[in-house]
C-alpha cells in the first residue's frame, strides 16, 4: 500500500454556524440525513473532513457533497463514499481512508489520508 494523498482542512465553527443559518438548505446540501441533526461542532468537523477528502482527490468538478459522509465504525468516525466521490477515488487508486477529526477553541479540523 502507498499513500495516494493527504488532505487537511480547518473550519471556524462560529462562521460555519452563521453560514448554515444564513443559507437555507445548506445543511441539506452538505450533509446526509444521519449527519444533519448533529451539533454544529460535529457538523463543522465533518465538513472539514469532506473538504480534506476533496483536496486528496484534487477537488473534482461535479463532486456531490452527499457522496461523502462520516459514519461511525467500530474504531470511531470513518469516511464513507459513493457516487461521484467513489468514482474519482477508484480512478485515483484509493483503497482505504484514514481520518482524524477534532474541535476545540472554536475551530474544527480534519486530516485525511488516502491509501492505495
Amino acid at each position: 500500500m502507498a499513500i495516494i494523498g493527504i488532505g487537511v482542512d480547518v473550519v471556524d465553527i462560529d462562521r460555519f454556524e452563521r453560514q448554515l443559518e444564513r443559507t437555507p438548505g445548506l445543511r441539506d446540501r452538505l450533509f446526509v440525513p444521519a449527519e444533519r441533526e448533529l451539533h454544529v461542532r460535529s457538523l463543522a468537523a465533518r465538513f472539514a473532513a469532506k473538504e480534506a477528502v476533496a483536496k486528496v482527490l484534487g477537488a473534482p468538478a461535479g463532486m456531490n457533497w452527499q457522496d461523502c459522509w462520516i459514519g461511525l465504525g467500530s474504531l470511531g468516525p470513518e469516511i464513507q463514499v459513493k457516487g461521484t466521490v467513489l468514482a474519482v477515488a477508484r480512478d485515483r487508486g484509493v483503497k482505504a481512508w484514514h481520518l482524524s477529526m477534532s474541535h476545540d477553541g472554536g475551530i474544527a479540523t480534519a486530516m485525511v489520508v488516502a491509501e492505495g
